[in-house]
């Protein structure tokens, strides 16, 4: 007998969905809905995804309960479906896209009481004379947002804030809705001709790439187009690649449109997550900013989706669903039927492929808005240079200070000397567990594996052959910062990377620091370069590009590139002129060559075209079968299985070979590269010959993934 059944996505590693009986009344739960099922020894919160019909067997679970019916909306589920097909990941992945961490699990959430507070514009009208309490709370917030806890210092109890709160007289801060709204600077032809093009897609869909020179005034277009579609009750999603870019960008879009801006990120409680979540689900958040799971918010009535720095690598996830957010945010303009604006000064190649194809449109930003002019360019030559610093850099930093600049040094290593050797025998700290040397961090006098996490005390001695002086190697962001303190003792040095800025908020205190203008230095990694606005920095200087030169990945120009334009932004953004210094020990390679000639779009337009000639991605399809196991053989033997079983003739198999990486945390890596001119034929076999792999002798004993449209090779 087939009876009717209900199609369960259950977070779990497994290609499939379950069929579950309804619950005890008898009603198939509406797909959408919420539900707690059975599952092995386990109860576990899963989604409704569809509703269909199994043979009666006794195997047949009923649904234990629902939790909320119709919870998440159709064409959010349409979206996740899409990603987990596309990306080749588990259904159950799905139960992680769409909901916050408060609803994965079976026990109810208690939202702990807000930690800041602000008055409302219901509360600035609101007639608190009869009740006293409440006005002396009011009278406070008036004065700006507060922490509940000096709040409470002040004489208020928690009874009378939740009151507040009840009355929607008090919200958490962030949430208060109205802001006091500052015009923005007047737009130049080519950011009306955006905005123009922007607004002219409101009705449909359309993907725009807007591309701007660093300091065009990207943000300036994003928001007078947020603002329009705000005015006709719509909401808006912006994506950003980070959440150090948050704080500054938040000020900035409240200021501009008038409304409390809410954000989503990994880093936030569990309840500021929900909060966050529910605001949008109802349309209560206008304006939502979140880094790429922000891209799965239910929103009640959407508008608008911008995804700024679209080049930007973390975009891509790299665990559980490797999901591209760019990607799948161009995926549900599509399907929301909205328009989607793509904003970068260095576009991804697989955007401007996108353009050359006729699938997205580009909008071009030439110049910088107002009085700013682009950096001056020159490439220094590091032959014969010795220690860190070059000299002639640093009389240029000393003339740059002196005149009231400021000057960011980029160099994407952390830490004090990648490489600690020993003079005498040849010794060198190497991770037990990769293929890498060990990181010294003199401050902490720790020897740490930046791929692992791995780390030791820094011996006192060579282990080898007992020379007391070990040799540090090579200059990370720690070892400039305390050679530049030396150089320049009176002018204030500020380092930035995940270690000197590991504290919530630490980052972006730093950065309004800076912006008051006084003469300092910045040295920093990737952090540095990722859209900040720094008007007093005169003078910027990417140090020893040479790793990229010759890097085995084939992405390593198109990142070069990305990141020497965006330091290069960095630089005469302000009043004054800027300028900026590119270091190599081979200052006539073409690439370098290339770069100082020409602008980045013309750059990008020329790897594009050498991608195209070499049959290699944007303009072929690439999926990466990754396998790691104690053992090579293991993933070897694994992966070379699994290359046996294509049997289709548009894909491309090679491998296995070794990742560039080959060891990490004590697995050993290999993957196999699976290529197709036509990308829907390769998805069309993939789900097929991935459920096959799981009964292959070896899938047991290894670790293995699909990477879809890979970004790590």
């Amino acid at each position: 007998m087939v009876i009717a059944t209900a199609q369960v996505a259950v977070p779990v590693p497994l290609l499939q969905r379950f069929d579950y009986l309804p619950a005890a009344d008898g009603q198939l739960p509406s797909i959408g809905s919420r539900v707690l099922v059975p599952f092995g020894r386990r109860r576990l919160v899963a989604l409704v995804v569809g509703h269909g019909q199994a043979a009666d067997s006794p195997q047949l679970k009923p649904i234990e309960r629902v939790l909320d019916q119709a919870l998440v909306e159709p064409r959010l589920l349409e979206l996740a479906d899409w990603t987990v097909r596309y990306y080749g990941c588990a259904p159950g992945e799905m139960v992680n896209l769409l909901l916050p961490p408060a609803l994965r699990r079976l026990k109810p959430f208690r939202p702990a009481p807000p930690g800041r507070l602000a008055i409302t514009a219901a509360g600035q009208r609101a007639d608190a004379a009869r009740a006293p309490r409440q006005a002396a709370v009011l009278k406070w917030l008036e004065q700006g947002p507060r922490e509940r806890q000096e709040l409470l210092k002040l004489g208020a109890s928690a009874a009378v804030l939740k009151t507040l709160v009840d009355k929607g007289w008090v919200a958490p801060a962030g949430a208060e809705g109205v802001v006091a709204l500052e015009p923005g600077p007047v737009l130049n032809t080519e950011q009306r001709l955006a905005l123009a093009a922007v607004l002219r897609a409101r009705h449909r869909h359309e993907t725009l790439l807007l591309a701007g020179v660093t300091g065009s005034g990207k943000t300036e277009v994003y928001l007078q187009a947020a603002r329009a579609l705000l005015r006709r009750g719509r909401q808006v999603l912006m994506l950003i690649p980070e959440i150090g870019l948050t704080p500054q960008l938040i000020r900035r879009i409240e200021a501009r449109l008038g409304v409390a801006a809410l954000v989503y990120h990994s880093s936030l409680s569990e309840g500021e997550r929900l909060a966050c979540w529910r605001s949008a689900a109802s349309g209560q958040a206008r304006v939502i900013v979140g880094t790429r799971s922000a891209v799965f918010l239910p929103l009640a009535r959407p508008g608008l989706i911008v995804v700024d720095e679209e080049h930007d690598a973390s975009f891509k996830q790299q665990d559980g669903a490797r999901y591209h957010g760019r990607d799948v945010a161009v995926m549900r303009a599509h399907l929301l039927g909205i328009p989607i604006v793509l904003g970068s000064a260095t576009p991804a190649l697989e955007s401007l492929n996108n353009v050359r194809n006729g699938r997205y449109r580009m909008l071009k930003i030439s110049r910088r808005a107002g009085a700013a002019r682009p950096p001056r360019w020159s490439v220094a030559d590091l032959r014969g240079q010795r220690g860190a610093l070059d000299s002639a850099l640093l009389v240029t930093m000393q003339r740059h200070l002196d005149d009231g600049g400021q000057v960011l040094l980029y160099r994407n290593r952390r830490g004090y000397a990648p490489v600690l050797m020993c003079p005498a025998c040849g010794w060198q700290a190497d991770c037990q567990r990769c293929d890498a040397h060990l990181t010294l961090h003199q401050g902490i006098r720790r020897l740490q594996c930046h791929h692992c996490g791995a780390a030791q005390r820094l011996p006192p001695r060579c282990p080898a052959c007992g020379e007391p002086e070990l040799l540090p190697l090579g200059a990370g962001t720690e070892r400039l910062e305390a050679e530049l303190r030396s150089r320049f003792p009176t002018t204030p040095v500020y380092r930035v990377d995940r270690d000197s800025m590991s504290r919530r908020d630490e980052f972006a205190r730093l950065l309004e620091r800076v912006r008051q203008g006084e003469p300092c230095i910045l040295v920093g990694t990737q952090m540095l370069a990722k859209g900040h606005h720094l008007p007093g920095v005169t003078l910027a200087a990417v140090l020893d590009v040479d790793q990229a030169l010759f890097s085995a990945d084939f992405r390593a120009p198109e990142r070069l590139g990305q990141a020497v334009c965006q330091v290069a932004g960095r630089a005469g953004r302000g009043d004054r002129a800027g300028r900026f210094i590119l270091q190599s020990r081979h200052p006539e390679h073409p690439l370098l060559a290339q770069l100082c000639r020409a602008d980045y779009l013309s750059f990008a337009e020329q790897l594009l075209d050498e991608r195209i000639a070499a049959g290699l991605p944007p303009s072929a399809s690439l999926a990466l079968l990754k396998a790691e196991a104690h053992r090579p053989e293991s993933a070897r033997d694994f992966l070379a299985a699994a290359a046996a079983r294509m049997n289709e003739a548009e894909v491309e198999v090679n491998g296995p070979i070794p990742a560039v990486l080959s060891r990490r945390g004590g697995y050993w890596r290999f993957q196999l590269w699976l290529q197709a001119p036509r990308r829907a034929r390769l998805l069309q076999v993939l789900p097929d010959w991935l459920a096959g792999l799981h009964a292959l002798p070896d899938a047991r004993r290894v670790r293995w993934h699909l990477d879809m449209d890979p970004l790590e090779i």
